[in-house]
């Protein structure tokens, strides 16, 4: 039987980062993957090939509507889908080998197969145990559907499936007005798609700012998207080319039908914990089915720990990641530790959307005093003249002692920018302190400490 200082079920961003991170601290250790390539649904089938469709669906947009303005006269783009699939495909396969390369220069044990726990300790992998002083739980999560819709990945279809679509469709339904749904709504939408979003609530994106939640739908309306909204689905059918969802109308409970050739159910995700064996362990979940973990990730079971997307908290890559590494440490001996209330969210659009901390109207809702910068990226130089100018920074600040409690941004390098704030936020920075340190010209992360400066006296280019 082999034997580990510690086992990681899992090697998506939580489980490999825990898994090197746990090697750099001198323990001996193996990550079970069941899929052939590490990297999980991220890399996979999430993050990373939907990033690669959104950077080529932008280009396209660009070529098509912004070129000539700059000068640069073409033709007009012709899509070449099999082409973009292959890109795609070497972008994933690029990443993948990646982390390859870095478990055989951590010496990092791949086991290939799907684990079980079959007792604390041990872990079944194609019938062979291997005994482990520790278990890390980093097992992700899998697309969830509503109960009236079955997908099958050629008509309705999860994010998997809409990533590798057999050809570009003329119609596409999205169930939810979340990242994913908006994300690959709009990768479509830029290649031709007529792209229609059915959401539940009364508006998109649930969790972030109001304000951003208003103008983020109001751009992608302007980029074609359609939406209908406090809608409930009531069932999705098909037939050998055709999609249709039904669904009824909160206001007045009134039944409507939609045809598309592509039904994309984005309604989330939830753990992926079956196979484990947990119930055998008597392992205590919650409610949603994520595994129920202390301050410092570890389950009721001595000596196994969970992290990412099985356990509470946003399903965020980069939340797993930090968790993976602070869990390693604690396991080490070390103090682990994660702050939650810095792990920003960003939405890869066109314009991208981030934010971190306090929404406004959580700030309010928890009786605290704020005072809100906010700067248009109109008003920045370097949008102008990259064609950019849809979109805002919004810093929320406490009124008292000015430290950055949020931030929200609609704009060009959203996912980028939000950064500077989170360190700010990560130090107990004020508002001031942005606002006095001086932010190269021309770059939109001037617009950043515009802001900073509404919070004050005013923003200087507003």
């Amino acid at each position: 039987m082999s034997k580990y200082d510690v086992i990681v079920i899992g090697g998506g961003p939580g489980g490999y980062v825990a898994s090197i991170r746990c090697s750099q601290m001198g323990l001996h250790t193996a990550c079970v993957e069941g899929r052939d390539t590490l990297g999980g649904t991220c890399l996979n089938v999430g993050c990373i090939p939907s990033k690669a469709l959104l950077h080529a669906s932008h280009q396209l947009h660009e070529a098509e509507h912004n070129f000539e303005k700059m000068g640069l006269i073409a033709k007009p783009p012709s899509i070449d889908w099999a082409k973009m699939q292959n890109y795609k495909t070497e972008t994933i396969d690029a990443n993948t080998k990646g982390i390859e390369f870095l478990f055989k220069k951590n010496k990092i044990d791949h086991l290939k197969g799907w684990a079980s726990i079959s007792s604390p300790g041990k872990v079944q992998i194609n019938k062979t145990t291997y005994e482990a002083k520790n278990i890390i739980i980093a097992s992700g999560s899998e697309p969830s559907t509503i109960p009236s819709v079955k997908i099958d990945e050629k008509i309705i279809v999860s994010s998997t499936g809409a990533l590798s679509l057999s050809k570009i469709p003329k119609t596409m339904t999205v169930i939810g007005a979340g990242v994913i749904g908006l994300e690959l709504g709009s990768v479509y939408a830029r290649l031709g798609t007529k792209v229609t979003i059915i959401e539940y609530l009364d508006y998109i994106t649930p969790g972030m700012d109001a304000e951003v939640q208003k103008t983020f739908q109001r751009i992608l309306k302007k980029q074609g998207i359609s939406f209908i909204m406090g809608a409930a689905v009531q069932s999705a059918s098909k037939s050998r080319s055709l999609g249709k969802v039904k669904y009824k109308l909160k206001k007045d409970d009134s039944l409507h039908e939609l045809d598309a050739d592509i039904i994309l159910v984005a309604t989330g995700r939830k753990p992926n914990t079956n196979g484990l064996g947990l119930d055998k362990l008597n392992m205590e979940l919650t409610e949603r089915g994520q595994i129920k973990t202390d301050s410092r990730w570890r389950t009721n079971i001595p000596n196994i720990y969970a992290i990412g997307d099985v356990v509470e908290g946003p399903m965020l890559a980069h939340k797993a990641e930090d968790e993976g590494m602070a869990v390693a440490e604690q396991i080490a001996g070390k103090n682990g530790h994660v702050n939650y209330q810095v792990i920003p969210s960003v939405i890869y659009t066109a314009p991208e959307v981030a934010s971190v901390g306090l929404t406004e109207q959580q700030a309010k809702e928890n009786d605290r005093s704020v005072k809100v910068g906010k700067f248009m990226f109109m008003g920045n130089g370097r949008a102008k003249a990259n064609f950019a100018v849809d979109g805002f920074v919004k810093i929320i600040a406490d009124k008292d002692s000015d430290r950055i409690l949020g931030a929200h941004i609609v704009g060009p390098a959203a996912g980028d920018l939000i950064h500077e704030l989170c360190i700010a936020m990560e130090f107990g920075a004020s508002a001031q302190d942005v606002a006095l340190t001086c932010h190269a010209h021309p770059t939109y992360s001037e617009a950043i400490r515009e802001a900073a400066l509404a919070c004050g006296s005013g923003a200087i280019h507003a």
